[in-house]
């Protein structure tokens, strides 16, 4: 079963827009056979894993020791499954690294430099190649301000997949998984 990380802000609560998005991602992730994986705790990472959690899917939290320390969080209801690293630079690349694919839902610098490190290790090879699905028009708007043909190269444009919803992404997904699985037939 094939894992995918989803990435967003901590705040959103729920009945909002984008927490009720990120819900219906991890049920769509779910439906369509995934594990999903999340930072743990509050907003987009609560609801893709209560999507997921209703959907009858698997779901991993990766949290961190500092912020259950200094801050007191705890793992949201659904997670089944906690994985605890020492530091939050663990966490993330915890997440960015161990997955077959990433899903970026709307968020704040945490959310930016989580997907600007994805984007960069797969760009750089120091991870293996996988989806990586910026959704909505947060980074739709986002990516078009800072893709600049003369410093991102179109092949490295191309590693990310934008899509407008959550049904959307879980399609690209499938589409991307199946297509990485028959090339690894292929080669085998």
């Amino acid at each position: 079963m094939s894992l995918i990380s989803v990435f967003g802000s901590s705040a959103p609560l729920p009945g909002s827009a984008d927490y009720e998005a990120a819900r219906d991602l991890g049920r769509r992730l779910a439906v369509a056979g995934f594990t999903v994986q999340t930072g743990g705790y509050t907003g987009v990472m609560e609801a893709a894993s209560r999507g997921a959690n209703e959907a009858g899917g698997h779901v991993i939290g990766v949290t961190c020791a500092p912020f259950e320390s200094s801050e007191g969080l705890k793992p949201n209801p659904w997670v089944k499954e906690v994985i605890q690293q020492p530091t939050l630079r663990d966490r993330v690349l915890h997440l960015v690294a161990r997955c077959d694919g990433i899903v970026v839902m709307p968020g704040g610098v945490g959310t930016l430099s989580e997907l600007a490190l994805a984007w960069s290790l797969v760009q750089a090879h120091e991870v293996p190649p996988k989806p990586i699905i910026p959704v909505g028009g947060l980074w739709q708007r986002t990516l078009a301000a800072f893709i600049d043909r003369a410093y991102v190269y179109p092949e490295h444009a191309a590693l990310l997949t934008l899509a407008r919803t959550p049904a959307e992404a879980v399609a690209v997904l499938v589409g991307k998984m199946n297509i990485m699985v028959a090339h690894a037939n292929q080669q085998s």
